[in-house]
Parts: structure tokens; C-alpha cells; sequence
């Protein structure tokens, strides 16, 4: 493997070599879910809610592409830490393959079920042709972005995160130039509007992941071929698919949990989801860094789980908190200071601005939990322990985010405030459990690779 600009992926890591490319990655993967939404914003009002809708449904396809993506980065990363290059190609291959053939069925799926899914967010007929038509478009080439998140984690464990930071550089102009094209520009006349919007979306995804096959094989990181999968490795399958189906149902439940509170929030007028749909973009800036820093912390202590450094892995992930907790409390408390301001970008709606500002306050609560989740479920999926993070998701979101919101924001007359104020609570006092659980270091044993098997090679 050819190693030359990769980055050496050890306990002497500096967090920012790997947190400063995703950082960037994931500031630009934002821009190109919002700069749908502030297109259309100038196209048509109800578009936007209606989007807002659609890429809560396509969040949740996500997580289901994420089964294997996200057990890719913990294997390949224990894998890589332990040395064990004999088995990277079968690795990569099986991911791949595995996440092509789920994310077709998945994408078939969410087509199909399109009709209900938008009477049980309870979409308003103004809203609900634009959602349905962008879920069929983006839905239907959800299988792309399955494919492309694999791709990534290889790429990334493999200490090349800069890679995902150009590419969705690349993907922003494309989709930024696509949607002027319908919607303003010379395609304007088909009227195509949010569909246009969503053609624009699933082209420039594809063409990402055509850019990603070719750095992995001019860096030479690996191979791609069936004849890695003879025999099959139903072993290394069943390991994968037990470290994924966790993961994928711990974010699972929170976005059915999510979409739950937002159909309470449907329910509320057409104000307060635009309201939700301005200030989940303005929102998604502010958890950037924590979520970077988490995803950094979670290949370095795969890393060292895997070369059997326990201690360094221990005391990395609290000297992550120690730099991303401060700066997201800061970003966001920047963000509700300045929400009355930004919130004019989009829109003109003083209703929907005041809404925005109360949310913001209440998000400042929300960051701080998110943080220390992000963190700390992070590095435990890293070290083996993906059971714990999925009980905790379960019982504090439906028990304490979900009863919270709609007390506070349907029964006791608050309003979608008062829904983000649910989400606040399920935030903090998980994250408080899950660090908990990772100071008591109830994860140490649980790595996927064999220690006894690698000492036999070594």
C-alpha cells in the first residue's frame, strides 16, 4: 500500500490533522444539503418546508446505508492498528458490494412507501407534492450515496481525510450550478422547480463517487474484486452486520423519534416547520466541530483498540472533549445571538423568525449534549461496545426527549420551542450516562480483531 501522503494514524496524532479536513468536509457536505433549501427559498416558500420534510426521510435512509459504513470504519480501522493488511481487500470488497445491494433495496423501498410516509408526517397539501417528487428522485438514488459513504470510511481510516473535504467541494459547485440551470437559468422554462432541484442533487452524487473510486486506486490503498469474496466471508459479515445493526438502530430510533416530533410540529402550522427547516441549517454550523472531532477521535481509537493500546485510547477521547465541548458551546451561543439577523436571509416572515430565535436559545442545551454524545458513542463504537450507545439512544430518547417535547411543546402550549426543549433533555442526560460508561471503561475487551490470532503473524 502505498503511504507516502497518507497520514500515520497513531496515539501522537494531533486531533486537527484528521478533525481539520472533516471539519471543512462536513461545513461543505452542509452547504450542499442548505443551498437546496436557500434556493428555493427564493422560488417558492412552501418548497422549503416540503424539502425540510424529505431530507428528514432521507437522513433516515442514511442510517440505514450506514449498517456497514459505519462497521467498516470500526473494522478497518482495528484492522489497520493491528497491522493486519492480508485481510484489507476482502474487507473493502465485502463493504461495497454489501452496501451497493442494500442501498438498491432501501432506495427501492422508500420510493415505494413515499404515499405513507407523507400521511404519517402529516405534510400539508401545499407541501406535499414537492416532498413526495424529491423523495422519488433522491430516494431513488439513495443506493449512490451507500456506495459513497463506504468509500469514504476507507478512505478515511486509511489517513486520507482530505479527500471527502475536495470531493464535496466539488459536489457543492455542481449542485449550486444544476440547480441555477432549473431554476433560473436556461432550464428555467420546463418548470421543474424542486424536481429540477433533486436532479441536480443526485448528479452531482454521482459523479463524487466516481471521483472517490479513482483516488483509491491511483493511491493505491487497496483492491475491488469478487474473487476476494471466494469463499465468502460470512464470518467477517456476521462481525460487520453485528457491529452495524446497533449502530444503524441507535441512529434509527433517533431519527423515529425525530420524525415523530416532527409530525407533532406539522401539526403546529406551516410557520413553525419553516421555522424548524431555517434553523436546522443555521444548527447543522454549530455541531460541525464536535461532530469532526468525534469522527477524528473514532478512527484513532479504533486504531489504537486494535493495536492493543487501551490506556492511550482512554485518555485521547477525554482530551477530545476537552477542545470540542468549549467551541460548540460557543458556536452556538453565537448562532442564537445572531439568528434574528441570519434568519433574514431566508425569509422575511417575522413569525417564523421569532420562532427561530427561541429555538436557538433552547439549542444552546441541545449542542452541549450532542457533543458529549457524539464523543463518547464515537469511541465506544470504535472500541467494540456498540450494544450500550443503542439501550441509552432507546430508553432516553422515546423516555425522556419524546414525553418532554410533547409536554412542554403541545400540551403545555410552547410550541416547537418547546419540542427542541425535549430534544435538549434526551441530549444532556444521555450524554452524561454514555460518558459515564466509557470512564468506567466497560469497553475494554470488546475489540473485533483477535489479539491472539495477530500475535501468531506477528
Amino acid at each position: 500500500m502505498n503511504k507516502k501522503k497518507a497520514i500515520v494514524i497513531d496515539e501522537k496524532t494531533p486531533l486537527l490533522i484528521l478533525a481539520g479536513p472533516m471539519f471543512l468536509e462536513l461545513f461543505l457536505n452542509t452547504m450542499l444539503n442548505n443551498v437546496d433549501t436557500l434556493m428555493l427559498s427564493h422560488y417558492d416558500e412552501y418548497a422549503v418546508g416540503a424539502v425540510g420534510n424529505a431530507n428528514t426521510i432521507m437522513f433516515m435512509m442514511n442510517i440505514l446505508f450506514n449498517v456497514i459504513a459505519m462497521a467498516t470504519s470500526v473494522v478497518v480501522a482495528q484492522y489497520l492498528g493491528a497491522k493486519r493488511f492480508d485481510k484489507m481487500n476482502m474487507i473493502y470488497t465485502l463493504a461495497v458490494a454489501v452496501n451497493l445491494v442494500v442501498g438498491i433495496v432501501f432506495s427501492g423501498a422508500f420510493c415505494a412507501a413515499n404515499p405513507l410516509i407523507m400521511d404519517f408526517l402529516q405534510v400539508s397539501p401545499e407541501m406535499r407534492p414537492y416532498s413526495m417528487i424529491y423523495i422519488y428522485i433522491v430516494g431513488g438514488g439513495g443506493f449512490i450515496m451507500a456506495v459513497f459513504n463506504v468509500m469514504l470510511q476507507i478512505l478515511r481510516c486509511n489517513g486520507y481525510p482530505k479527500i471527502g473535504m475536495w470531493v464535496t467541494l466539488a459536489i457543492n459547485v455542481i449542485n449550486i450550478g444544476g440547480n441555477y440551470l432549473f431554476l433560473y437559468g436556461p432550464l428555467k422554462s420546463l418548470n421543474m422547480g424542486v424536481a429540477g432541484v433533486a436532479i441536480s442533487t443526485v448528479a452531482a452524487r454521482f459523479l463524487a463517487v466516481i471521483a472517490v473510486f479513482v483516488f483509491f486506486y491511483a493511491a493505491k490503498i487497496g483492491k475491488l474484486s469478487l474473487r476476494y469474496l471466494r469463499p465468502f466471508p460470512g464470518k467477517l459479515l456476521a462481525k460487520m452486520v453485528k457491529i452495524g445493526l446497533p449502530t444503524a438502530g441507535e441512529h434509527l430510533t433517533y431519527n423515529l423519534y425525530q420524525t415523530t416530533l416532527l409530525s407533532f410540529i406539522n401539526g403546529m402550522g406551516n410557520d413553525s416547520v419553516n421555522a424548524r427547516a431555517y434553523c436546522n441549517m443555521l444548527i447543522a454550523f454549530a455541531m460541525i466541530f464536535s461532530n469532526a472531532s468525534a469522527m477524528s477521535t473514532q478512527i484513532i481509537t479504533g486504531h489504537l483498540v486494535g493495536a492493543g493500546k487501551s490506556e492511550e485510547a482512554y485518555k485521547r477521547v477525554f482530551k477530545t472533549l476537552r477542545i470540542s465541548l468549549p467551541i460548540t458551546i460557543a458556536l452556538a451561543s453565537i448562532n442564537a445571538v445572531l439568528c434574528r439577523y441570519t434568519l433574514q436571509i431566508f425569509t422575511a416572515n417575522q413569525n417564523i423568525i421569532m420562532l427561530g430565535q427561541m429555538i436557538m436559545i433552547v439549542d444552546i442545551f441541545v449542542e452541549t449534549g450532542r457533543c458529549l454524545n457524539m464523543t463518547f458513542v464515537s469511541s465506544l463504537k470504535a472500541a467494540g461496545a456498540y450494544i450500550f450507545p443503542l439501550i441509552a439512544g432507546i430508553l432516553c430518547n422515546w423516555g425522556l426527549g419524546l414525553t418532554t417535547g410533547y409536554v412542554v411543546g403541545v400540551l403545555m402550549g410552547v410550541g416547537v420551542a418547546g419540542i427542541f426543549a425535549g430534544t435538549a433533555t434526551d441530549e444532556c442526560i444521555r450524554g452524561l450516562i454514555v460518558m459515564y460508561y466509557w470512564y468506567k471503561k466497560k469497553w475494554v475487551g470488546k475489540s473485533v480483531v483477535d489479539r491472539k490470532e495477530t500475535a501468531k503473524l506477528e
